[in-house]
């Protein structure tokens, strides 16, 4: 076989997806040159219904938890916590109800709606789904990567010291 550097031409295909992914690698390390370029992002955005799931999980274990602590629980701001509150609240998945027994007649009690009980379980199920895939695309790169470490170990094993 024909030699191309010190590698036998059937290596090539190896080396050039060695070389793409080194690329890819040495792209997403680049440091800008300007304020105006932007470094690509790593890791996706979380999904926007994301904090309105946390937020029903906590309030169907937690309907007594004030605003205060609904913001430290999910460790957003008050302010956070007040809009998606809010938001469950124009829904019409949480209703607001008043603590009869309560010292504190402005506090309040958030449960969930028959409505709110459904949304909640309609969310976890598009949540899983997609952690799923996230994790059957973890374990595919995993693959990749051990594919390619096991080459690379045998191409210098092969090359000698």
């Amino acid at each position: 076989m024909a030699r191309h550097g010190w590698r036998l031409a059937a290596d090539c295909a190896l080396c050039y997806l060695l070389f793409k992914r080194f690329e890819v690698v040495r792209h997403a390390c680049r440091i800008p040159r300007s304020m105006n370029e932007r470094p690509a992002r790593v890791s996706p955005s979380p999904p926007a219904d994301a904090p309105e799931l946390e937020l029903l999980r906590l309030l169907e274990a937690h309907p007594e938890y004030s605003q205060r602590q609904m913001s430290s629980a999910l460790g957003v701001s008050l302010g956070k916590a007040h809009y998606l509150l809010r938001a469950l609240l124009d829904k019409g998945w949480v209703k607001a109800q008043n603590f009869n027994r309560s010292e504190h007649k402005s506090r309040y009690l958030y449960v969930l709606t028959p409505s709110g009980v459904h949304q909640r379980l309609k969310l976890t199920h598009s949540f899983l789904a997609r952690k799923e895939r996230e994790y059957d695309q973890l374990q595919a790169q995993i693959a990749a990567l051990r594919a390619e470490l096991a080459a690379r170990t045998a191409l210098n094993s092969e090359a000698g010291p």
